[in-house]
């Protein structure tokens, strides 16, 4: 005996011929709850008294043909997948509905595992919607902290720190690889600090001249020397009451370094041909993606500055540390170059999720920042799938498995990532379901007995 399911999806059949309505109404009443109409008009009423996921549309109907049954479906809802019905193939029809937002069209006769396998394909993309809409009001319910998003343990470590420094003000350095989110950790020290209302001012220690480097941190005066035509304030005057960020603090020169280590000392400056000195009241929070220590050792690093610096050290993971952030971080920036480009992606597949949560990111988020910008520029789909990614994510093709394997981890560590991130999914939902299984299922869009299963197989406490 068939398992009944709690939940099927509704479809809607529309065709004025009561043998294909009824026909195509058996083929799918086992998985689906199935309605029936045989004209434009009832099919709008129906779809306007309940909700549905799917309308097979006959493309020629008596009063209201299909095209224009398609725009008012798709003006009443957008939501609601169309695939067209129509007994001669004509390319002109089949485009137009394409163009109105049909998902795709069928051919009278039509061969059942041909349906079956349309109506599951729309299915599957549905319910990739759904997990992906919960993900994005996941990101924006509990997973943003300031500008930083992220919900593994390694970064809530972070959040917690930024909240126990901020009041406080002392130096931070903070130490991660580059593309980790360093300057967004400093800006939220600074946003929650009782210095938020005065400047946060940024300097790449590493984009500037060396020669110009004291210019630009402690100003200069006019005629102080070739070039220096007017009169310039530095950053520290311009931080004054504020944070002043300090990224790149290794590639500093060490005449400059020693500079550096008198204004936090002394708390002034002197600007470049003043004569005379500057109070200054700034909080300083440097990063860095070198090891410090190694420099020190080297030569290449004050130690007494290090150390000045060194009061709080926060360290950034990389994001290969905090794997179950990925889906959050790729859906966050897919929303936002969708909205910028004016692109409807709105979901990334499964198996592509799996390969971007494998994946070692060397570049970090703001790889993973650019390569969903690029995605979302090049893809004319609605949906990101492994033929879009960038083949060193793919790996290779195994033909025995008919499915990629991913090239930078063994499948024994992918399986171990992927599994890691299902768990951690189907822990936030347990608990904010308050432990009830249903609520739970229904927020991941996914059966109960599916959830009980998934908590089997990941050993997971009941």
């Amino acid at each position: 005996m068939k398992r009944a399911k709690n939940k099927k999806a509704n479809i809607l059949v529309v065709d004025d011929e009561k043998d294909l309505r009824d026909s195509m109404a058996m083929l799918l009443r086992d998985d689906y709850n199935v309605r029936l109409a045989e004209s434009g008009e009832e099919a709008l009423a129906i779809i306007q008294s309940q909700p549905l996921d799917l309308v097979l549309l006959d493309i020629r109907l008596p009063k209201i043909d299909g095209i224009e049954v398609l725009k008012l479906i798709k003006s009443y809802d957008e939501s609601i997948e169309v695939i067209m019905v129509t007994a001669v193939i004509m390319v002109k029809n089949a485009v137009e509905a394409i163009r109105h937002g049909a998902y795709d069209y069928l051919t009278k006769p039509f061969d059942i595992e041909a349906l079956q396998e349309q109506v599951a394909k729309v299915m599957e993309k549905r319910q990739l919607l759904r997990q992906n809409q919960g993900l994005r009001q996941l990101i924006g319910q509990d997973f943003q902290f300031e500008k930083i998003i992220g919900k593994s343990r390694a970064i809530r470590d972070v959040f917690k720190t930024i909240d126990a420094v901020a009041q406080s003000h002392a130096t931070v350095m903070i130490n991660g690889e580059s593309g980790t989110g360093k300057e967004l950790v400093a800006h939220a020290i600074h946003n929650r600090s009782s210095r938020h209302d005065k400047l946060f001012v940024a300097v790449n220690c590493a984009a500037i001249p060396e020669n110009l480097l004291e210019s630009e941190l402690f100003g200069h005066e006019r005629g102080s020397f070739t070039g220096a035509s007017d009169r310039q304030i530095g950053k520290f005057e311009i931080a004054n009451g504020g944070t002043l960020f300090l990224d790149e603090i290794s590639s500093l020169p060490l005449a400059m370094q020693a500079k550096l280590l008198r204004a936090i000392q002394q708390r002034e400056i002197e600007r470049i041909g003043s004569g005379c000195t500057t109070p200054i009241d700034v909080r300083i929070i440097s990063a860095t993606n070198s090891d410090l220590p190694a420099a020190i050792k080297k030569h290449k690093f004050r130690e007494d500055l290090f150390y000045r610096l060194n009061v709080i050290p926060i360290d950034i993971p990389p994001l290969r540390k905090r794997r179950e952030d990925i889906p959050l971080l790729a859906h966050h920036f897919l929303h936002k170059y969708g909205r910028e480009f004016n692109k409807q992606i709105k979901n990334i597949s499964k198996t592509a999720m799996s390969l971007l949560i494998a994946y070692d990111w060397p570049g970090n988020i703001r790889e993973l920042e650019n390569l969903m910008e690029r995605l979302v520029v090049l893809t004319g789909d609605h949906q990101i799938t492994t033929q879009h990614l960038p083949m060193e994510m793919k790996g290779e093709f195994c033909k025995a498995n008919n499915c990629w394997q991913p090239a930078q981890e063994s499948d024994s560590n992918f399986l171990k990532a992927v599994q890691k991130f299902e768990a951690e999914f189907i822990r936030q939902a347990l608990e904010k379901s308050g432990g009830k299984k249903t609520r739970a299922a229904k927020m991941l869009g996914i059966h109960r007995n599916t959830l009980t299963n998934l908590e089997k197989r990941l050993n997971l406490p009941n």
